[in-house]
């Protein structure tokens, strides 16, 4: 496939996560149909997901401009590549997959040099592609698949160093959660020698960021995170991903939302790769037999965990829920979920894109944040009235009666749905809107080399 004279040529480059590959790809298909000829590269793995989506959902890679390319990971012990994205690898190699996937640098060096892009779209994980980018003269677009209130968060902590007088106090850090992030913070993979703020990659950025997300929802935090980081910031939108109900279990979910009443039922899922220990699933589960609400619970496990929904929860929990309870365990379809009239709140772990896509279909979320930007991510949905946060106790515990009354309040309370569906309807205005301005700002990126 041929890209147009005078189309813009713009290489996506997403980290090899779920959670970052979706959003690239609804950002890449926007900008297809605003005349840019995309170039998406991932691993083999993750671009056979790419490729189901695109046909899910009535399109295919030869009919609009978006063309596939193969990054090639070199070869290591353990590491097969069915395990060369983060999707059901097991936990104790995502530390070999990120060494992989540094170590494809060179290859991915090729492909700029082979393809010649204009642009590049580069993700969080790899300031070393747009550096790559930027040596054969390819300006290089950091795309940031977390929300700005969380940016504009850690950006003011790298400024001032501290957490403490962030310019909105809704926004904080409870101290659980800065012992977490500090552990996080030696760990993390991505640290190059003398970078600044989220490794560089704001610096690396030529002239704007691309973040996605809607003003209507992070409006306050968007000027700030600008004047902080120096570079104009351009919303995306909430880039929904669609997926097809008919894969394994989504037509019998759907079924079983069908048979319950609108607004009744507490949807429960903490992503693709966040796991409960047995404790927080025991007092979740308390807590859901308290509340008496339906429930839906997508209960996964790590691959190779020993742990089990079954082993965790108080005995009978299973049988004596069947009436209002469904268990689910591995894929569920969470658009077509959060959509069904009968879900009425979300229990999440606050990762972004579940933030987006639960306010998207108006759904308020009950929020239990887990680690990286979650705790920053559950303030903002307290702070702008969509939802509340599970209360915990100083050690970051939870207990099955403050479940219960966080979702009963959620639940019971028809305020939080017609806020809900406020943000709603401001999120798709501003979705439909993005995508010819995000064009527009790439191609004067493009006009300026």
């Amino acid at each position: 496939m041929d890209a147009k004279q005078g189309e813009l040529r713009v290489l996506m480059f997403p980290w090899l996560a779920h959670g970052h590959v979706f959003p690239f790809l609804e950002l890449a298909k926007g900008l297809a149909n605003n005349h840019c000829h995309v170039y998406f590269c991932s691993t083999s793995i993750n671009l056979d997901y790419v490729k189901n989506s695109l046909n899910n959902n009535n399109n295919n890679s030869d009919h609009i401009p978006i063309e596939l390319v193969e990054l090639s990971l070199p070869s290591l012990p353990d590491l097969p590549p069915h395990y060369h994205t983060t999707k059901n690898i097991p936990p104790h190699l995502r530390s070999t997959l990120y060494k992989a996937f540094q170590m494809s640098a060179p290859a991915f060096s090729d492909i700029i040099a082979n393809l010649s892009p204009d642009l590049l779209i580069y993700d969080i994980m790899q300031p070393w592609a747009a550096k790559a980018a930027a040596s054969q003269g390819v300006p290089p677009i950091f795309f940031a698949t977390s929300g700005v209130t969380t940016f504009a968060f850690v950006h003011h902590f790298y400024t001032h160093r501290s957490w403490d007088n962030f310019p909105r106090q809704s926004i904080w850090l409870k101290d659980f959660e800065r012992r977490i992030i500090a552990a996080e913070r030696k760990n993390f993979p991505v640290r190059d020698a003398g970078a600044g703020f989220a490794n560089g990659v704001f610096d690396l950025s030529n002239d704007v960021v691309l973040i996605k997300t809607c003003r209507g929802l992070e409006g306050q935090y968007v000027d700030y995170l600008s004047t902080l980081c120096g570079k104009k910031i351009v919303t995306t939108g909430p880039l929904i991903t669609f997926a097809d109900n008919q894969e394994t279990g989504g037509s019998e979910i759907m079924e079983w939302l069908s048979e319950r009443r609108e607004g009744s039922t507490i949807y429960i899922s903490f992503g693709s790769e966040n796991y409960l220990s047995k404790e927080q699933m025991r007092e979740i589960a308390i807590g859901l037999e308290l509340s008496g609400v339906n429930f839906l619970w997508v209960a996964r496990e790590p691959a190779g965990s020993e742990v089990s929904i079954e082993d965790a929860v108080p005995e009978g929990f299973l049988e004596r829920a069947k009436p209002r309870g469904l268990v689910v365990r591995g894929w569920a379809p969470q658009a077509a979920i959060l959509a069904h009239p009968s879900v009425g709140g979300f229990m999440s772990h606050c990762g972004w894109s579940s933030i987006t896509e639960s306010l998207y279909f108006g759904v308020p979320v009950v929020a239990v944040p887990l680690k990286l930007d979650q705790p920053m991510n559950a303030r903002l949905v307290v702070e702008v009235g969509v939802g509340v946060e599970v209360a915990r106790d100083e050690e970051g515990r939870l207990d099955g009666n403050g479940v219960a009354d966080a979702v009963k309040e959620v639940l019971v309370e028809k305020r939080w749905r017609g806020r809900a569906r406020e943000m709603s309807e401001k999120m798709k205005l501003e979705g439909e809107e993005a995508f010819a301005e995000i064009a527009e700002e790439l191609k004067k990126v493009r006009a300026r080399k």
